[in-house]
């Protein structure tokens, strides 16, 4: 490993870093424009210049490599002139338009510019003005700003894996464009913005409504997806105005998709502020103690085994908790939190992601069962990617054919091309050779009918083969829901058991907590309780509506794909008289005269804790054990479907987003180009 001694300081870094890596590894900032350590090296901003010892002139630190015995000085007056000289050239035709750049405050070029640059220029010629470039409903441009650091070039074609964006014309001619000047298509595309380094690229949503520093950041976790992606929820008031990724190098990097990202706008639309009864077949406004005694008439009369509750995908663990100890204290089995009536539960290590989100960075062949991970989980699938141009990677998947950013060998689509890897056939050679093999499941698999014959097949392979065994989930809710034994208990009726029991008039009662992706034609006459956030199709059925918070609005813990539980904090209040979810169980399991045993948040999670002990290792993947041996049965011949239809418009937030439709338009109107091309 060599060492190089950066102003006085002897570091020693990996062999392959470079310079400037050794500088930070000895604590000393070096500012830089174009270099990102997730992105390739571009060495075209040269903002990074250091002096070295025995080099006739200034190195760009970004792209020279550390070797042993470099004697690297950061501070020196040659090193100053060069770096005001990149600053004053960078200037010549930057518009000095901060007053009203989005990028006010949050601006690298404008913190650099103070620290690094002068208060003169030399220049006098005209700037010059570049035209807009169209790039989609989500990234807004004025590309005038640009300094072609290229950040964005390289993460659209490294990171994101769709290479639209790149450079046209020369020297002062460079701008960098769309190809066609055609929307961005990737699922990641606003990426882009927190890269650039300047006003150039900023987010179109948010143009011109907030300044940074009038903003309350919030840390949280994402529920758009099971990742579980670290996010920071900006807010003024109690108003969210933006959403940003943070760091999390186990889970999202730094990356968030733009469903994430731009999901705040249906936030405030379509609200639920209010509990309503439905008489005469009209909803009218209630006041929470007469939508409870709605309630709780209902539930008084019914009997046990004619109620039921179904779990949505938002939800966390303490409502979910709340919500199955007030079905125990009503002796009902009929629960579930598998709303698509994925065929899971059981042994955790059969519904987890095993390896790890980070762990696909060491796999060496990866098998996709029924899932289309750039659509069910983009961040997830940019690991992928990551680990693909690492070099050595195989992939193989059995479903529907998708661009999946990445080359994979598409071995058939469905059960029979997996019946013969079971066999050992074909691509389960490949699994057996594999040092570090992987199999992810996804939910297009396991929700239909023969859900669990295709999961014990996949583990079947997986064992056989040696391989590690991975469910890709799609709601954030599914892990916590499974961990915590929503499900339906001896002699207790599952999702489908509940709707079929509903439409024949079985079942008298339904609770909908949150559940809004179920076929709401199948619960027939039963009497339907609805908490949720929105007015989407559980409220339109409803005959009480308790409103509910959302997922910025209260503090949750929430276990992702991976099984590690992470903390969700409360950045605003609900509206209205909405209230926390869990508080709304406790306070209606007292109207009902089965008084749940918390009162407060710590205790609850107490509780939680004592159900699953798992809950209590915060943002940490408690091992699941070996899998199980699961019985074989009858695979069905039909090929797998994906289980997102639409990116955009996955749940009652985003269905209610204003910027989630115009992106899903956007979408349609480009596979009907496509088709009639």
């Amino acid at each position: 490993m060599p060492k190089v001694t950066v102003d006085g300081i002897e570091v020693e870094v990996e062999a392959g870093a470079t310079l400037l890596q050794a500088c930070e590894a000895a604590g000393v900032e070096i500012p830089r424009f174009c270099y990102h350590e997730r992105l390739s090296i571009a060495g075209n901003c040269r903002m990074c210049l250091v002096e070295v010892e025995k080099s006739p002139k200034p190195v760009a630190s970004c792209a020279m490599p550390a070797a042993d015995g470099a004697v690297v000085r950061t501070t020196t007056e040659v090193v100053k002139r060069a770096r005001e000289g990149v600053m004053e050239f960078l200037l010549i035709n930057h518009p000095l338009d901060c007053p009203i750049c989005d990028q006010g405050g949050e601006c690298d070029l404008q913190d650099q510019a103070v620290a690094y640059g002068t208060d003169g220029s030399r220049y006098h010629e005209n700037k010059r003005a570049v035209e807009e470039k169209y790039m989609g409903p989500l990234v807004k441009t004025v590309m005038t700003r640009c300094i072609q650091c290229t950040r964005c070039v390289r993460f659209a074609t490294e990171v994101a894996g769709t290479p639209e964006i790149g450079a046209i014309g020369r020297g002062e001619d460079m701008e960098i464009t769309t190809y066609l000047e055609h929307t961005l298509t990737s699922e990641l595309s606003a990426n882009v913005v927190d890269l650039c380094p300047v006003g150039a690229l900023t987010f179109r949503p948010f143009a011109f409504t907030a300044r940074p520093w009038e903003l309350r950041k919030t840390e949280s976790v994402d529920v758009m997806d099971a990742v579980g992606s670290n996010i920071r929820v900006d807010t003024r008031g109690r108003e969210v105005m933006r959403i940003l990724p943070r760091l999390n190098e186990d889970v999202n990097e730094e990356w968030i998709s733009d469903k994430t990202r731009f999901i705040w706008d249906g936030l405030k639309t379509q609200r639920l502020d209010r509990p309503y009864i439905r008489e005469d077949g009209k909803l009218r406004e209630a006041s929470w103690d007469e939508a409870f005694a709605a309630v709780a008439a209902k539930l008084k009369d019914a009997r046990a085994e004619r109620i039921g509750a179904i779990v949505g995908d938002l939800a966390a663990a303490e409502e979910m908790k709340a919500l199955k100890d007030l079905w125990a204290k009503l002796g009902s089995a009929n629960i579930d939190c598998r709303q698509d009536g994925a065929k899971l539960g059981g042994a955790r290590s059969s519904y987890i992601f095993n390896s790890t989100i980070a762990g696909i960075e060491q796999a060496d062949v990866i098998l996709i069962i029924g899932s289309d991970p750039r659509r069910e989980a983009p961040v997830l699938n940019a690991r992928i990617r990551k680990r693909f141009r690492a070099g050595g990677l195989k992939v193989g998947v059995i479903g529907p054919r998708h661009d999946l950013t990445y080359p994979y060998e598409h071995l058939g689509a469905g059960t029979q091309t997996l019946g013969e890897l079971v066999a050992g056939k074909g691509f389960a050679e490949a699994l057996k050779s594999a040092k570090n093999a992987m199999i992810i499941v996804g939910q297009g698999a396991l929700t239909r009918k023969d859900g669990a014959a295709v999961l014990a097949a996949s583990i079947a392979l997986a064992k056989s083969t040696g391989a590690a065994f991975n469910v890709l989930h799609t709601a954030a809710a599914r892990v916590g829901g499974l961990d915590l034994g929503l499900v339906p208990g001896a002699g207790g009726r599952d999702v489908a058991g509940i709707l079929d029991g509903a439409s024949k008039g079985e079942i008298d009662v339904v609770y909908l907590l949150g559940a809004d992706e179920i076929d709401m034609e199948k619960l027939g006459s039963a009497f339907v309780i609805y908490q949720g956030t929105h007015g989407d199709a559980g409220a339109h059925r409803a005959d009480v509506i308790l409103p509910g918070a959302a997922y910025t609005e209260k503090a949750g813990l929430y276990a992702n794909t991976e099984g590690r539980v992470q903390r969700g904090q409360r950045a605003a209040f609900p509206p209205g008289d909405a209230r926390e979810d869990w508080t709304i169980l406790r306070a209606l399991s007292g109207a009902l005269g089965a008084t749940l045993a918390y009162d407060n948040l710590e205790q609850i999670r107490a509780a939680i804790v004592a159900d699953a002990p798992q809950f209590a290792e915060i943002d940490m993947v408690v091992a699941a054990g070996d899998l199980p041996d699961l019985p074989a049965g009858e695979l069905d011949a039909a090929p797998f479907e994906t289980p997102v239809k639409d990116f955009y418009l996955t749940n009652p937030i985003a269905r209610a987003s204003k910027v989630m439709a115009e992106c899903s338009a956007r979408v349609a109107a480009t596979k009907r180009v496509q088709a009639a091309e």
